[in-house]
């Protein structure tokens, strides 16, 4: 991404960190902003497994589940993030110097623009307020916007799709034998109406009224 930035074959970019700090300290651009003020506390990356291979494997699906969710929680706190910086920038991984990752990992942000947070609202979380969980809700959305722009048909079941491929008991199973406590573990698969940086809605329960209320769309 930097390089690309460097070399004028690249104007803009939208990806995790720590390129986002690059560009800022080694002088290429700017941050225009942190994806949170787009829509705060949205979902990221996914955790997918092969349908067949998980039947077939039900003790290692759930092992996998606990370890990412053990490591979401350790990554998560403040006393951590330092090791966790360490350990990322190392040459396997980022190859990136550390510097360039922790500040944005604790919510310290220079957006290279003058414009400083120290600490921010809207910083990346892996555990804290449900990050984890993965709610049908979010799905909903995803499939929606695949549906907008034409990766997939119009006429989608969104709700049978949903139903099939996520698997949320995989995910409070894992969570329970780790011993997190049941008010962390969401009561509901839907975090209801999401609202965006503009004001537009998303109700995952009508996703057919909000693909018909965008002006921008393809299909």
């Amino acid at each position: 991404m930097v390089a690309n930035m460097k070399s004028g074959s690249m104007e803009a970019f939208c990806v995790g960190e720590p390129w986002n700090a690059q560009l800022v300290t080694q002088n290429v651009g700017y941050t225009a902003l942190v994806t949170g003020e787009l829509w705060k506390d949205h979902p990221e990356k996914a955790l997918t497994l092969r349908a067949d291979w998980v039947e077939k494997n039900p003790k290692a699906t759930k092992a996998i589940t606990m370890a990412v969710l053990e490591a979401q929680q350790w990554c998560d706190k403040p006393e951590n993030k330092d090791e966790m910086c360490q350990i990322i920038s190392q040459d396997k991984w980022l190859k990136v110097p550390v510097a360039d990752i922790v500040g944005r990992m604790k919510g310290e942000i220079d957006y290279g623009t003058g414009r400083k947070e120290a600490a921010s609202l809207v910083a990346m979380k892996f555990w804290a307020d449900n990050a984890s969980y993965p709610y049908k809700s979010h799905d909903a959305w995803f499939i929606a916007e695949n549906i907008r722009w034409g990766y997939i048909p119009a006429t989608t079941d969104i709700k049978a799709t949903i139903d099939k491929v996520n698997r949320e008991d995989i995910w409070k199973a894992a969570a329970t034998a780790l011993g997190v406590p049941a008010a962390q573990i969401p009561a509901t698969t839907s975090r209801g109406v999401e609202t965006f940086f503009d004001g537009v809605k998303f109700d995952p329960d009508k996703p057919e009224e909000y693909l018909k209320s965008l002006a921008i769309k393809k299909a």
